[in-house]
């Protein structure tokens, strides 16, 4: 008998353990913002596109990126969040120019909004700004830019991004 309760007593004390984890987490993740700040996530991206080669020397291109992100901080807007990026690109004479809209979203599902443009010289990381345009949530009315710097990881479309938000809220 007293085995059984040895057992209960563990998963009651694990079960504990995880509902103060979630409830810890979810606290974190829906902290209010500042009316204005700074903030830096790092991401990891996936671009799922095409390209066509329509003269020598230059391609177009479009796709979705596909991302997910981490508060440098830990537990700062965004932190566990996700990305979708479609993109339209030129490539020209080897040096990629890029413009699309971006949904960052965090863990309870709140949304930044915003538009980049980009560029990448021969053989050089992907460097650009997002122009913040809007959000949901606790991001509602959020303005503001987030610079980017972004790095190839190889050939398949991979990419380990830093983006620097600065901000203000309505």
């Amino acid at each position: 008998m007293k085995r059984t309760g040895d057992v209960v007593c563990r998963a009651s004390g694990a079960f504990l353990l995880a509902i103060c984890f979630a409830a810890y987490c979810t606290a974190a993740n829906a902290q209010q913002l500042t009316k204005s700040g700074r903030f830096t996530v790092q991401s990891g991206w996936k671009a799922i596109g095409e390209t066509t080669q329509v003269a020598e020397g230059r391609t177009y291109g479009s796709g979705t990126l596909w991302g997910v992100v981490f508060n440098v901080d830990g537990a700062g807007p965004l932190n566990w969040g996700t990305g979708v990026c479609p993109y339209i690109l030129e490539v020209k004479d080897g040096a990629l120019k890029a413009q699309g809209d971006c949904s960052w979203g965090d863990a309870s599902g709140d949304k930044i909004f915003t538009e980049f443009t980009g560029s990448m010289p021969p053989n050089a990381p992907f460097d650009g700004l997002h122009k913040i345009t809007g959000g949901t949530g606790k991001f509602s009315g959020i303005q503001g830019k987030a610079r980017f710097h972004c790095k190839a990881l190889n050939a398949s479309g991979q990419y380990a991004c830093t983006q620097r938000f600065d901000y203000r809220l309505p």
